[in-house]
């Protein structure tokens, strides 16, 4: 059975009577706990303004790429990446090259995470086309594709309905060979899952009941074995299922946070319960799970989520 990991999401920049010049100074020291903490990964949201469940729209919010570069002088073996960018919001041979940029000035800690996006008011404000969904996912298949080439090729090219690349150029390489693994966020049953089996190497999902995380793991092996692809190829990741606190009563007011829609999936409870929570999950195949700092707010949290963490993966 493969060895569970933890990432530590970053969707949340409101830190009261913190000035914006202290903004990011925040930031990084979040970073920094988790990895002291033994998390693998640092993620950060990638959304212009704070979203619906998380904050209210007027909260800070710092652009992702921005965020990651910086970050990747400051810490020195995360993974770090979005969770994740929107496919609408830039042209995806810039946002490869951004990537491979990542990458190369982390070391090789770059990881590529890439979604249909969804929030329309954002779009809107910000003036993205929104188009219908059936369009974000040709685009998303598109995208993917592009970067796939471009990370494996110093020259590639691509001709699609959407985007197109002609001999484009991407020097210096990423230091991680073939790229930066990419991510697939979603679980969409009809056309997200089939696009991760063709362009996945990690899925994210949010935490879901056993049989709705069954039957989507059922239809990504079925349409990796369509194109004769080994699923196992494929790691399965997914937001935690589980709210760790200091003692019950302390977890249950944190739960209470989650939108009320997700509360049915996630377990809360001491640090004795955490593991009984996950080990479900890794039994059924998920490798990776990630914590929020919506809700593990400060360094001294984020370190004692670490020390449960670590008991998870001795």
């Amino acid at each position: 059975m493969t060895t569970p990991w933890f990432g530590f999401h970053l969707p949340l920049y409101s830190y009261p009577d913190t000035p914006p010049e202290r903004q990011f100074d925040r930031v990084v020291e979040q970073a920094k706990a988790a990895e002291a903490a033994g998390f693998s990964l640092v993620t950060v949201m990638d959304h212009l303004n704070q979203i619906p469940g998380v904050g209210v729209q007027t909260e800070p919010m710092l652009e992702a790429w921005s965020v990651l570069a910086a970050l990747a002088r400051e810490t020195s073996t995360v993974r770090l990446g979005t969770l994740v960018t929107g496919v609408t919001y830039r042209n995806p041979a810039l946002l490869a090259k951004t990537a491979t940029t990542l990458d190369v000035i982390s070391g090789g800690r770059a990881l590529f995470g890439l979604g249909a996006a969804w929030f329309e008011g954002e779009h809107q404000a910000f003036g993205f086309e929104f188009p219908p969904i059936k369009e974000r996912m040709d685009r998303l298949d598109e995208a993917l594709t592009i970067t796939r080439a471009m990370f494996a090729h110093e020259r590639s090219s691509f001709e699609g309905r959407y985007y197109q690349t002609a001999d484009v150029i991407n020097i210096p390489r990423p230091v991680q060979p073939g790229g930066p693994r990419i991510m697939v966020g979603g679980g969409g049953e009809q056309r997200t899952l089939r696009i991760a089996a063709r362009h996945a190497d990690l899925t994210h999902w949010f935490a879901l009941s056993p049989d709705d995380l069954t039957r989507k793991s059922r239809l990504l092996y079925e349409y990796c074995e369509a194109i004769d692809r080994d699923p196992a190829q494929i790691e399965r990741t997914m937001g935690a299922p589980v709210i760790v606190g200091a003692n019950e009563a302390e977890a249950k007011a944190m739960w209470m946070l989650i939108p009320e829609d997700r509360r049915s999936t996630v377990a809360y409870g001491g640090p004795d319960k955490a593991a009984e929570a996950i080990q479900p999950y890794v039994e059924a195949g998920f490798t990776g799970f990630t914590f929020n700092n919506s809700l593990y707010r400060s360094t001294d949290q984020i370190a004692a989520l670490g020390e449960v963490l670590r008991e998870l993966t001795a």
